[in-house]
């Protein structure tokens, strides 16, 4: 059987090629050895010879070998040391980096039980409280907690495709009311593979359903209460619940005229654009031309009221360059720099916020690259409202937020600085799984993101004039948690954010003026 050589047996190859191209012509052989029958001391002179011409004749060779990575090499070797730790904690394994995080986000006794007392009091006021809308209210018409809730909510995922009631009625009939609900789950995908999903993005938890058959005879009951209408109305519900409940509005003006109310009660909007990235080089230039649209929108609205006070907005790098990917690093820069360098200036004039927003794992280098080249445009000199997202899943975080704090006091810039649990964890974890990697970008469980968090949260807050912290949280002894370890508010110091449509009811709790408490 024929194996490839060893080391040893590579290099003994490379001997006797040099030995034969410079060595004497005669009887020798190919192993780098001569047999020549010159006296001894011609020998040793010209193997001397063959010594020193070595290097020259290896030299020569490799000068034209291909180096496919040669591009890359000065941007490898300019790493700064905060950037190569970075770099190095990309895919850590998770027993050797959260042991540091947990000393890291360690709480004294006395700010945890303060911290607990708090999360205990926000919990129970929100348990306590009578008035309900949007997903609350759905879970009190329709029980979401329960299997018939769940299946009601499948379904209406299901006929969001026909736009007529005749065709909906229909499929009700034949696929539900006619009793062949197993025919057709063991003939086509299941209508039912969102069930979890849904769960989860109602009730806040994975709701349990012991099998398909069992649901749909939680359908059968249903429409024997009220036949199809009753499930009709359940579409229309969650139709609302999608268009409205997690979607402020389908243009920048209803978003903003639906915010109003709110803002009455002391929050502020961070608005940002749902869509996927950019394809095409038209669609970049759809994104920018709508971003432009929303920032002269929001700045208009905020009527100059201020980065801290009045609304912001986020960017999605990705979606306004079709090639956003670190291989095309030196194009990007050329190309995306002057786009996010216009959509800035532009919100720096109506001063509000522009927040580059977090994507996935292998693009955070570029975005780190963008954001370093903006804050020392001359341009943005002296201003502050420009924003990063961090994401608290990625075993970077740490050490993102140490670049960015010392970026900010080597520009002199105060950053906003969001921080997020992360949104890409399924694709990062299947990502990683698909190339063979030996580890994961992210943690693999929540606690340890938890953690994470904390930590972060922790390191931000000593740094007050580097950032203004931002921190994104549904989580209510982690709000808890960071208030106490603020001290005393004051205002500009720091602020939190909730998605739209998901963590206002606690907030309601939070927001108000200080002197209330």
């Amino acid at each position: 059987m024929h194996r490839p050589p060893s080391r040893s047996q590579r290099l003994a190859g490379a001997d006797a090629f040099q030995g034969v191209w410079n060595g004497d012509v005669g009887s020798g052989g190919g192993d780098g050895s001569s047999h020549s029958t010159r006296p001894q001391a011609e020998r040793e002179s010209r193997r001397i010879k063959r010594s020193r011409n070595l290097p020259l004749n290896i030299a020569n060779k490799n000068t034209h070998a291909p180096r496919p990575f040669a591009a890359f090499e000065q941007e490898v070797v300019s790493q700064s040391a905060l950037r190569a730790a970075i770099t190095a904690a990309y895919r850590v394994p998770e027993p050797e980096c959260v042991p540091a995080l947990i000393e890291q986000a360690r709480l004294s006794v006395s700010v945890a039980q303060a911290a607990q007392s708090l999360a205990r009091r926000l919990v129970g006021a929100l348990r306590a409280s009578g008035s309900r809308s949007g997903v609350e209210a759905l879970i009190q018409e329709f029980c979401l907690s329960s299997q018939e809730g769940v299946a009601l909510m499948c379904l209406a995922e299901a006929l969001l495709r026909i736009p007529d009631t005749a065709t909906r009625d229909a499929l009700i009939r034949d696929k539900i009311g006619g009793g062949d609900w197993a025919a057709h789950a063991s003939n086509a995908p299941s209508l039912f593979v969102n069930a979890a999903t849904w769960g989860l993005m109602i009730t806040g938890k994975l709701v349990a359903t012991s099998s398909e058959a069992s649901m749909a005879s939680a359908l059968t009951r249903l429409i024997a209460k009220g036949g199809e209408p009753l499930i009709r109305k359940g579409v229309d519900l969650g139709m609302r619940l999608m268009g409205e409940q997690f979607v402020s509005g389908e243009t920048i003006e209803q978003a903003l005229a639906n915010g109003r109310k709110r803002e009455t009660q002391g929050f502020r909007h961070s608005y940002d654009m749902l869509g996927e990235a950019a394809a095409t080089a038209e669609d970049a230039q759809r994104y920018y031309l709508a971003y432009e649209h929303a920032i002269n929108a929001i700045g208009n609205a905020s009527a100059r009221r201020g980065i801290y006070e009045g609304s912001g907005i986020s960017i999605k790098l990705s979606a306004l360059h079709p090639r956003y990917s670190r291989a095309q690093r030196t194009r990007v820069l050329a190309e995306l720099l002057p786009r996010v360098r216009a959509l800035t200036m532009l919100a720096r004039q109506h001063d509000i916020g522009i927040n580059i927003d977090a994507e996935e794992a292998d693009r955070l280098d570029l975005s780190l690259d963008l954001l370093e080249a903006l804050c020392f445009d001359d341009s943005l000199e002296g201003w502050n409202g420009i924003g990063f997202v961090v994401q608290a899943y990625q075993k970077r975080a740490p050490f993102v937020l140490d670049q960015l704090i010392d970026l900010a006091a080597r520009s002199r810039h105060r950053l906003m600085v969001r921080l997020v649990k992360g949104a890409y964890w399924d694709t990062e974890i299947k990502r990683a799984q698909v190339e063979g990697l030996a580890d994961y970008p992210v943690y693999t469980r929540k606690i340890h993101t938890d953690v994470c968090y904390l930590a972060c949260a922790k390191k931000l807050l000593a740094a007050p004039d580097a950032v203004y912290p931002q921190f994104a949280t549904h989580n209510a002894l982690t709000l808890a948690s960071i208030y106490h370890l603020a001290g005393i508010y004051r205002a500009g110091q720091y602020e939190f954010q909730c998605l739209h449509g998901m963590g206002e009811p606690l907030y309601e709790h939070v927001v108000g003026p200080i002197a209330q408490g």
